[in-house]
């Protein structure tokens, strides 16, 4: 984004903030014009603070990209990840099931079937309890051990879906060991399976909680390690590590280096939700990534909801000015949508410098964060609505559940609906003050209306699926990927590395040994470093003193 484009921008929002949001909605026709249907999903732009005219600017701000150029190079394979010289090709793993041509390498499309059968293969040895692949017979409890997108994308699809399965799903991720205990103390290893998750097969969380629950299988299998060895499961490309951790290839499932952990959901990173559900649910779950994909391909921009997504977020955050995007799934199930889509957008546009290693020209990506509702209502909504700062809102509803308690839901999406139209309306003075006629003494009736005002021209994007099916939630899981593709063109930003993670795991690296033990050279640590190391040892010794008999 140019300096000229973004002062044409902010000259768009100038002119659209004459007008209240609340007068837009009345206009004939907002919502026909600004809602559109894709499969299962219907997406409501109409509550964005935008009009014609300032969606046509960001339009030509995008063509000028060659925006449909760069997205068919995607999917082609060409290596648009510049920084580690790498192919993109998440789509590829669900392209069997799209309608449109594949573009991808024949090489990967097929890697990627094996990659499947195998998948499917594991699956059906697991829940037929046939004993195939060298897994245990009556496994009943499955652990997936990873993080960041080894963890995220799993879990989230997992609690969404895991009413249909037969296995309990557990998640560990965080290096805390209490996880790790509490897991042990509740489950039968014997009747366990643990997935390892890990692209290079060295992540220091994955490693430290794999060993912990190896040597608890040791311990069940009395010191058996082949036996131990057949509860272990590796999804990695470092094929050669699992292999020497006793790993026998038929339970290894491969990643690629043309997939980033954060879009990898689609692959063997998949296993515990195919396990939850099967692989033929699984399989529903590419397609309904595959049907977005198709259209992100084949809609003009106009109708292009990915486009349409990442247009109304670049319009809040550099024509409007808004700092943050809430996203509120009104769902339990979808309880983890906002921690997935933090590591999708932030990990992804959370840039500051061009692929050409210049300086960005405008903000990049807001903070994203979010709650369910109607929980969020009581914990941060007064700020959404009063607050001074203006926070965009996501909206994700399910039309229809399966729990049998139609009451529960009906007040549960009316509340959604609810918050939508308040924070777009408001509430004026006037109204205020006319709701405060009970009070008599006129100076402290025209502080009660001041209280009782709403700002209103607070946008939001309202995304409803008909069901939660393995289709619908692979059809939103993938619009919010390619929401992301198309405003890291726009802010001119690599979208597929992550540099800003290693720093810190390199200066965790150097910590550690001086927390492990006294000694350690502490000299490349800065003061305040290591003086809380040396609290922490105090503490320890504390601990320790207070236990000594």
């Amino acid at each position: 984004m140019t300096p000229d484009q973004l002062a044409r921008l902010r000259g768009e929002a100038a002119r659209v903030r004459l007008r209240p949001l609340r007068d837009r909605l009345a206009e004939p026709g907002r919502f026909e014009a600004w809602s559109h249907r894709l499969g299962p999903l219907l997406v409501d732009f109409s509550r964005q603070w935008i009009d014609d005219a300032a969606l046509d600017a960001l339009g030509a701000m995008l063509a000028e990209l060659d925006w449909e150029g760069r997205r068919d190079a995607m999917f082609r394979g060409e290596p648009i990840n510049t920084s580690e010289r790498r192919a993109v090709l998440h789509t590829a793993l669900r392209a069997h099931r799209a309608q449109l041509p594949a573009l991808a390498p024949p090489a990967v499309l097929e890697a990627a079937a094996h990659a499947r059968h195998g998948l499917a293969r594991l699956v059906d040895a697991v829940l037929d309890g046939s004993g195939d692949c060298g897994v245990p017979v009556g496994i009943e409890d499955v652990v997936n051990v990873g993080i960041g997108g080894s963890d995220l994308g799993p879990r989230l699809a997992v609690e969404a879906l895991a009413n249909r399965g037969r296995v309990r799903s557990h998640f560990l991720a965080n290096l805390d060991g209490t996880s790790v205990r509490r897991l042990m103390r509740t489950l039968d290893p014997r009747r366990t399976l643990v997935l390892l998750v890990s692209k290079s097969f060295t992540t220091q969380e994955t490693h430290l909680n794999g060993e912990a629950l190896r040597a608890w299988m040791l311990e069940a299998h009395a010191g058996d390690a082949g036996a131990a060895s057949r509860h272990f499961v590796a999804v990695t490309a470092n094929v050669e590590a699992a292999c020497a951790q006793g790993i026998a290839p038929e339970r290894i499932v491969p990643m690629w280096d043309f997939v980033g952990g954060r879009y990898s959901v689609w692959s063997g990173v998949g296993l515990a939700l195919a396990l939850a559900i099967g692989h033929r649910a699984f399989d529903d779950f590419l397609g309904g990534a595959a049907l977005v994909d198709d259209h992100f391909r084949n809609a003009p921009w106009r109708r292009n909801l990915p486009v349409l997504m990442a247009l109304a977020g670049v319009w809040n955050r550099n024509a409007l000015g808004f700092p943050g995007l809430a996203v509120i799934p009104y769902c339990d199930a979808l309880a983890n949508l906002p921690a997935f889509l933090q590591q999708l957008e932030m990990e992804s546009l959370g840039k500051s410098v061009r692929p050409d290693g210049a300086p960005v020209d405008q903000p990049t990506v807001p903070v994203l964060w979010g709650h369910v509702g109607t929980n969020a209502q009581h914990a941060f909504f007064q700020a959404l609505h009063q607050g001074t700062d203006t926070v965009p809102v996501d909206f994700v509803g399910v039309a229809t559940a399966d729990h049998g308690l139609p009451d529960h839901h009906a007040a549960l999406l009316a509340n959604m609906l609810a918050q939508a139209a308040a924070l777009a309306g408001g509430k004026s003075y006037e109204e205020a003050w006319a709701e405060s006629a009970g009070e008599t003494d006129a100076a402290a009736r025209a502080v009660l209306a001041a209280q009782r005002t709403f700002p209103g021209s607070r946008p939001s994007t309202t995304i409803l699926l008909d069901s939660l099916t393995p289709t619908a939630l692979g059809a939103l899981l993938a619009l919010y990927e390619h929401k992301v593709f198309v405003q890291s063109l726009l802010w001119n930003v690599n979208a597929f590395d992550q540099w800003g993670v290693e720093l810190g795991k390199t200066v965790a690296k150097a910590i550690l040994p001086a927390l492990r033990a006294d000694g350690a050279d502490e000299t490349a640590l800065d003061p305040p470093t290591r003086a809380l190391v040396a609290a922490i040892r105090a503490a320890r010794g504390s601990r320790s003193d207070t236990r000594s008999p």
